[in-house]
C-alpha cells in the first residue's frame, strides 16, 4: 500500500508548486480611474501606482508647466516629459516590484514630490493611469497666480530662435529702409522742379525769394519782414491755405499749380509755367 501513498505525496507538491507559481504571475494590469493628490511639505509624499511597462500620466495644475524632473531610479524607470514644455510627464516601470521617488518642480518655483511603486504583484491589479497634482500649501497655491519663476529649458530655446529670427527679420527690415532712404536721397534733386514764375519786383518787396516743388511738395521761401498769407488760386478765386511755416519756409502738402502770398495790400502772384526748370 505504499506507492499509492508516494503518489498522492507527489500530488500534494505538484499542485503546490502550480499553485506557487501561479501566485508569482503579475496580474493582468487594469488603469484605475483617474485620480487627485494634494501634495504638500508637511505630510509624506503621496504614493503612486504605477504598472509594469504602463504609462502613468502625472499632471500639474492648469497654470503651471514641469521645468524640472528628478528621479532616484532612473534605469528602472522611464521618465518622459515631451519636447514641448507642458503641464504633463509620463513615468513607466520597465522592472516589477520596484519603487522610486519622483521630484517635480514647476515653472512657478512650486515642488511636487511623489512615491512610485510598482504593483503587478499586488492583490488588487489597478495601477493609476492619470493622476492629477495639486498643492495643499497656501503659499503654493498663491505662487499658481503669479507670474513663471523659470523658463523650460524647451520653451527657452524656442524663444531665443525666435528671438534669433525677428532679428534677422528687423536687420533685414532695416537694410532693406536705410536702402530706400539712401535711393531717394540719391534721386532727390531730380524730383525738385522750380517752374514757377512770379513778378520778382513785387516778390522782393514782400520777400519772397523761390518757390519750387516736389512730386507730393509745394514750397516757398523768403526773408519775410511779417508772416505772410498764402492762397490757392483757382478758376480766379483764392482760398486761403492752412500750411507749415518753419523759419521762412512754407510747406503745402499738395502741388500748387496756382497762388499768391499776401500781407495787407502787398501781394505776389506765383504759377507754374511749362517748359521752364
Amino acid at each position: 500500500m505504499k506507492p499509492p501513498v508516494i503518489i498522492a505525496i507527489s500530488l500534494a507538491v505538484a499542485f503546490a508548486a502550480t499553485a506557487q507559481a501561479a501566485t508569482d504571475q503579475p496580474h493582468h494590469l487594469q488603469p484605475a480611474a483617474p485620480r487627485t493628490v494634494t501634495v504638500s511639505e508637511t505630510d509624506a509624499p503621496p504614493s503612486i501606482r504605477a504598472g509594469l511597462l504602463q504609462s502613468t500620466l502625472i499632471m500639474l495644475p492648469a497654470e503651471e508647466k514641469v521645468a524640472n524632473v528628478f528621479a532616484g531610479d532612473t534605469i528602472d524607470w522611464v521618465f518622459d516629459g515631451g519636447h514641448v514644455a507642458s503641464r504633463f510627464i509620463s513615468v513607466k516601470p520597465k522592472v516589477a516590484n520596484v519603487s522610486t521617488d519622483i521630484h517635480i518642480v514647476s515653472d512657478h518655483g512650486n515642488e511636487y514630490t511623489l512615491q512610485l511603486r510598482e504593483v503587478s504583484s499586488d492583490a488588487d491589479a489597478h495601477f493609476d493611469s492619470k493622476v492629477f497634482v495639486v498643492p495643499g500649501d497656501k503659499a503654493a497655491k498663491d505662487r499658481l497666480t503669479e507670474l513663471p519663476v523659470f523658463v523650460p529649458a524647451a520653451e527657452l530655446e524656442k524663444a531665443k530662435q525666435e528671438a534669433a529670427v525677428a532679428k534677422a527679420a528687423q536687420t533685414a527690415e532695416l537694410k532693406a529702409e536705410d536702402g530706400k532712404a539712401e535711393q531717394y536721397r540719391s534721386q532727390y534733386p531730380g524730383r525738385l522742379h522750380f517752374d514757377y514764375v512770379w513778378d520778382e519786383k513785387k516778390g522782393k518787396a514782400l520777400g519772397l525769394e523761390q518757390v519750387w516743388h516736389d512730386d507730393k511738395f509745394t514750397y516757398l521761401r523768403g526773408h519775410f519782414q511779417e508772416t505772410p498769407a498764402l492762397y490757392e488760386t483757382k478758376d480766379g478765386k483764392g482760398s486761403l491755405i492752412n500750411v507749415d511755416f518753419n523759419a521762412g519756409l512754407f510747406t503745402v502738402p499738395k502741388q500748387l499749380d496756382n497762388g499768391y502770398l499776401a500781407i495787407g495790400k502787398k501781394k505776389v502772384e506765383f504759377h507754374r509755367a511749362e517748359g521752364k526748370e
